[in-house]
């Protein structure tokens, strides 16, 4: 009754999520225990908060932009993956903040249910890895006779475990035509009506004709972590991915935010953001508080769908005339508004710094002071 008491007492003043942790984990603590870790508890949690009008944003941009400078623009290595690189420092961060629809190195990190079998580890990443028609045949172009005639490596359709037959069937479902003539490991594909032009296009589509494997994944490798094999792969394809049997679906990654947020939401991919930001900062052994990183994704997330931080996005949306003057293509936001004759509140930090006038941070947020008598 006197532990049920002390959480009461604090209820409305520290968030559910904290009480039900304290609760769970101090379930044979005396009542009086109970109480002085709520009381401490209660202390961090005030310490914590942010006095009204602190310039946050301001405080998070310079928390994380000073220890940006300071990052090594260089791409290593990872996991011991000779074959499989990531990026790293500044380029990857700028790739978070700039939300790119593809990055640079698409990456992905797949967890097996069954993590402890290296043999079916091997064969997942194997059979997930696409293979094209250019990777198991040599593609010949004959100009005079209009035709595309594919030469098939018996060696690499034995290591692919591919067949010709069902390999033929692929390359006549993409092409949408039939081949022409086929005899052992040639086969031909007529296209006398085509111009020279339409033929490349016809070969070029041939060449990457997908036979096997995962639209997207260039590359799969077996990594071993302690005692578990995961799949670390070049490219990405996290919806096909998730759906496959073997893939243990609650700890598979990709570093695609837009991917995340397009299959698994908004709030995966906030969590994404936040998560490969750090990841990058703790990987060059720079210390930034993790709530200025949060601030961030959670501008980013603000309105049901992440937004970049430059010009096509956050900074480019602002209402004030003049922020948005202040970070990139001043003369162009200025002639515009001239020339519509736009109004600027002034409600802002940057455009009340530019014209001279209080900024609406700290004691500029007071508007009306009143004596107590």
């Amino acid at each position: 009754m006197i532990m049920t008491k002390a959480f009461e007492d604090y209820e409305g003043k520290l968030p559910k999520r904290i009480l039900g942790i304290i609760e769970e984990k101090a379930k044979d603590f005396k009542a009086a225990d109970i109480k002085k870790i709520l009381e401490e508890v209660y202390q961090d949690y005030l310490n914590c908060q942010v006095e009204p009008g602190e310039a946050v944003g301001v405080i998070a941009a310079q928390s994380v932009g000073e220890p940006g400078t300071q990052m090594t623009m260089r791409t290593f290595h990872y996991a011991g993956v000779a074959e499989l690189a990531v990026p790293q420092g500044l380029p990857r961060f700028a790739e978070i903040i700039d939300v790119r629809r593809v990055p640079s190195m698409p990456v992905m990190w797949i967890y097996l249910k069954d993590s402890a079998n290296e043999g079916g580890a091997v064969k997942f990443a194997n059979n997930i890895e696409e293979v094209t028609v250019e990777r198991v045949a040599e593609v010949i172009e004959d100009f005079n006779d209009k035709t595309v005639v594919l030469k098939f490596n018996y060696k690499k359709l034995d290591e692919d475990g591919l067949e010709i037959k069902e390999l033929i069937k692929q390359v006549e479902k993409s092409l949408r035509k039939k081949a022409s003539k086929e005899e052992d490991n040639v086969i031909t594909f007529d296209f006398k009506s085509s111009t020279l032009r339409s033929l490349r296009k016809y070969t070029d589509k041939v060449r990457e004709a997908r036979v096997k494997g995962i639209f997207g994944i260039k590359k799969a490798a077996v990594v071993k972590r302690g005692n578990a094999f995961m799949v670390q792969t070049e490219g990405t394809n996290l919806g096909e991915v998730l759906a496959l049997p073997e893939v243990d679906h609650t700890k598979t990654i990709s570093n695609n935010i837009k991917e995340i947020e397009n299959v698994l939401g908004i709030e995966a991919a906030r969590e994404a953001i936040l998560r490969e930001a750090k990841r990058v900062l703790d990987d060059q052994n720079l210390d930034v508080d993790i709530r200025h990183l949060m601030l961030i994704a959670d501008l980013m997330a603000s309105d049901g769908s992440i937004r970049a931080v430059g010009r096509q996005g956050i900074s480019g949306e602002k209402s004030s005339v003049f922020a948005r003057a202040a970070f990139e293509e001043t003369v162009r936001h200025l002639l515009d508004a001239a020339l519509k004759g736009t109004k600027d509140e002034l409600k802002g930090v940057a455009e009340n710094i530019i014209v001279g006038q209080p900024i609406p941070i700290g004691t500029g947020t007071v508007s009306l002071v009143m004596r107590k008598k």
